[in-house]
Order: C-alpha cells, then structure tokens, then sequence
C-alpha cells in the first residue's frame, strides 16, 4: 500500500484527544511511515514496518496502541500483573524513548504506562505491575526474569509490538522475544518495526504476524539521501585535533566509538580541552546514563561520546553532525549510527576519520552501505574543509565533571549535567601549556585557558600519548585519544 503524505492524522483516524497531544508537541504532518501504516494498525491488522531509525515508529505504533486500548472510551482498571499491551525494545535507552513518547498519550485517555529493564533495582518496576499498567515497555531480559518470579503474566495482552527486530537480532534476543511472545494471546494484534527484514526478522513474521499490511515507506538506505556522508583521511595523530574543531562548532554532535573504553576516555579528553561532553556505553549504571542523557538533550552537553549501544537507543531530533571515530565493523551498524542526523526530515552530516590503514576497510563498508562519501585528506585542524563540514564558530566553554562525587553517586564514572565553571579549572587540566601548542588556529577557533584550550595543529601535544589498534581490520579504538591517562 502506498503511503498517503498528504493525510493528516485527523484523516488517518486518529482520536480527537490524541490529536491534541501531537498539537502541543507541535506535530502535525504524519511521516512517512506513520501515513502508510495508520489506516491499518488503527483498524487492529497486523503490521510489518520497515523504516529507519529516527523515521517516526513510535507514533506509527504507539498511536494506534492507545487508541485500542481506549476504544470503548471507558477506560478500565488492568488487573493486577498482567498488563493490556507490550511493547519490547532491545535496548534501556529505547525503552525509556518509547515511554516518554507514549506516556502522554496514555495519560490522555487514563492509560497506564510503566518501563521494564534491566541495570536498575526491579522493586519500583514489581510495584507497577502489582498496581496495574495498561502499556508494559520492556526489554526481553528483564521481562523474562519478572514473569519467571511470578510478578507479570502476558495472559491479557491486546496488542503486542516489537520496536527494532533487527536489532533484536543482532543482539541475540531473538530467542527471549519468542518465548516472550508465545505466552501473548494468539487473537491479538501484532506489530512488527525493523530497519532492515531479513531472514530473521522472516520467522518472526511467519510465526506470529497473521496476514499482515507490509509497509517499506522510509528504507534503510533512506538515510543517505538526507545526509552528506565525508570520509576525513587523517594522519593517527591529528585524529584529535581533528575532532576537537568538528565538536567545537555550534549544535549537538554524536561521536561514535567501538569500545567502551574509548567512548570513556574520549569524553574525558574532549571535557579536559574545553568540550562539554558526556559518555554511553554499557558499564555505565542505569543512573548515569539518565544523567548524561539529559544534559545532552537540555543542552547542557553539546557532544555525545558513544558506542554502537547507542546507535539505536538515542532519539534526538536536532544532531547536526555524527562523527565516527572508529569506523564501524559493519555497515548496519554504519547506518544505524548515522541515523542519529537526518531525523525528522532535516537534514545532517556524516563524518568518519580514516588514518591510511582503514583505508580498505573503509572503502568496503561505504560500498555495503550504498553510499559514495566524499573523501579528503587533510593534514590537520586548519583544513578548510572541517569549516564546510561543521560551521560557525569554534568555542569551548568548559568541560563537565564526570567524576562520580560530582553525579552525587552517580556510579561507575558516569556523571552528566553538572558544569564545571571554565575559568575555575586547575591550570593543569585546561591543555593551555601541552607542548607544541601555538597560535596556529584560526581566529575563529578559539582557544584558551579560560576555555580548555586547543590541540596543536602538529603531532607535538602527542608526546604522552599511547596507542594501541583495536577492533577487526587493523582500526584503532578511540583509547588512542586518551592521552596516556587510564
């Protein structure tokens, strides 16, 4: 079926008390994937949806979820552990997107909603399933443990969905959301939204999915038309000074790493130079990935240092330019990853920093994703090309503490949203007095102690530097940014 850009909600079917919801979030034309899907998942058919990251699936799904669950326009109380609807994500970071776009929607029509992972004590999640929830949002592996311990049943679910197949996929959970599945009531409606449909994904739909309306409105390539994909060949050691100029222009940045060492020690390194940055990955606690989360979408942080764990669990509409640090292993994860630009029909930017031994490695993964980047080299910070990739400005106002004292026991080393003044930083850690650093930037990029200071357009503030390749094909992790400091 074709996609109907033109439909607003109100003639897709949408109820009157959700329409206002959308209003006062200011959304008011379907994207692509919500116009082609609405008149059939608000009818109760199954759906099979495919779109990218960042193409609108939650309102596509969480938009006719409501809407059933309130159909009588009497809402009733769900029984105690056995919520009306399930939503599974794979990842915490999802979940919580999904829950804080869904919430509103329920509350207007006196829903219930509760999240369910793992990472974080599960007493408040048993409470909520002992008080009753309408819509459950869950990831597989904690959900399994919470029915295991008697604390939920799937006995009473209408409508069932599962956000990112593919993702599931990759990351193992395929046999989790079958048996999860299984235990959801045949006659219920079901859908399905992934990036990619591969075999996978095919027995998914084979088993459970019952005549379902397939909808492929926004592709997985379809990144690549709203977004300009650069590759940066760059010497190992300008790597840094490189990124410091991309992350010090004006709008929020996403740099991605393949480690979760790396992710750390870049955000430190990137804070110590003036960058407000923070840190994802896996061995932050549950806490401190809601904190740094929050300071970058409040702004607080304007870069976002990660690894692919974020590549699907973060929804920000306004990144302007994602940087891979480290190229990706593999080209899904190349663009899920770019996904975090180009949201919401604007428009954004990719860059991946390639040194001479990625060369190969970097031309296959572009030939696999579909896509013809741009490739320059460039010797260092003053090339004029970094100005047309990230433009305006340069500045550095001061790095955050990410130490856990300044999260208040946020744990694991992952703090957030807390500023450092920038004129009160220890000499020792503004970068002003690194060796071989001059007055070789532009004018525009500015740099001071005040500010964090800059990076060397030489290879001279590389004296204490360690590095050390990592991941498959000869690329080197991010660890090579931390300066020797471990």
């Amino acid at each position: 079926m074709p996609s109907n850009s033109s439909a607003t909600f109100a003639a897709l079917g949408v109820p009157t008390a959700l329409l206002d919801v959308l209003t006062a979030d200011q959304i008011t034309v379907p994207t692509p994937i919500q116009a082609a899907t609405l008149p059939d998942s608000l009818k109760g058919r199954d759906v099979l949806g495919r779109g990218r990251t960042g193409s609108g699936k939650t309102y596509a799904f969480g938009l006719p979820l409501v809407t059933r669950l309130s159909a009588d326009g009497t809402p009733r109380r769900p029984a105690p552990k056995r919520p009306r609807a399930l939503v599974l994500a794979p990842t915490r970071e999802l979940a919580s997107q999904i829950a804080a776009t869904i919430a509103p929607l329920a509350k207007a029509v006196g829903l219930r909603t509760t999240t369910v992972f793992g990472g974080v004590g599960q007493g408040p999640q048993v409470n909520a399933l002992r008080d009753g929830v309408d819509i459950l949002i869950a990831c597989p592996g904690r959900l399994e443990d919470l029915i295991g311990q008697r604390h939920c049943s799937l006995a009473d679910v209408q409508v069932t969905v599962l956000d990112e197949a593919d993702h599931m996929a990759d990351l193992g959970f395929l046999p989790a959301v079958r048996r999860l599945l299984d235990q959801t009531p045949k006659g219920g409606q079901r859908m399905l939204f992934s990036a990619t449909l591969d075999n996978a994904i095919d027995v998914l739909v084979k088993r459970y999915l019952r005549d379902p309306a397939v909808h492929e409105a926004d592709s997985a390539q379809s990144p690549v038309a709203k977004m300009d994909h650069h590759v940066l060949h760059v010497e190992r050691e300008q790597r840094l000074p490189v990124l410091l100029d991309l992350v010090s222009a004006p709008g929020r940045t996403v740099v991605f790493t393949r480690t979760k060492h790396g992710a750390k020690a870049l955000a430190r390194q990137l804070n110590k130079f003036g960058v407000p940055a923070v840190d994802l990955h896996g061995n932050l606690s549950q806490g401190a990935r809601t904190r740094n989360m929050d300071a970058f979408h409040s702004g607080t942080a304007t870069t976002l240092v990660a690894t692919d764990i974020a590549a699907r669990g973060i929804h920000v509409d306004d990144v302007s330019l994602v940087v891979h640090a480290d190229p990706p292993a593999e080209h899904k994860a190349y663009l899920h990853r770019s996904g975090r630009t180009a949201r919401a029909g604007a428009a954004g930017t990719v860059i991946t920093l390639m040194t001479s031994e990625q060369r190969g490695d970097v031309r296959a993964l572009t030939r696999a994703a579909g896509i013809t980047p741009t490739t320059t080299r460039i010797q260092g910070p003053e090339h004029p090309v970094l100005q047309d990739l990230a433009p305006g400005e340069r500045s550095r106002p001061g790095g955050i503490d990410l130490t856990p004292a300044a999260a208040q026991g946020g744990g694991n080393g992952g703090g957030g949203g807390r500023r450092r003044p920038a004129g009160n930083k220890p000499a020792a850690k503004t970068g002003a007095k690194k060796p071989g650093q001059g007055s070789g930037r532009r004018g525009a990029r500015s740099g001071s102690a005040k500010s964090g200071g800059a990076p060397a357009s030489g290879g001279g503030n590389r004296s204490r530097s360690r590095s050390r390749g990592a991941g498959s094909g000869g690329g080197h992790s991010a660890a090579d940014f931390s300066s020797g400091r471990r």
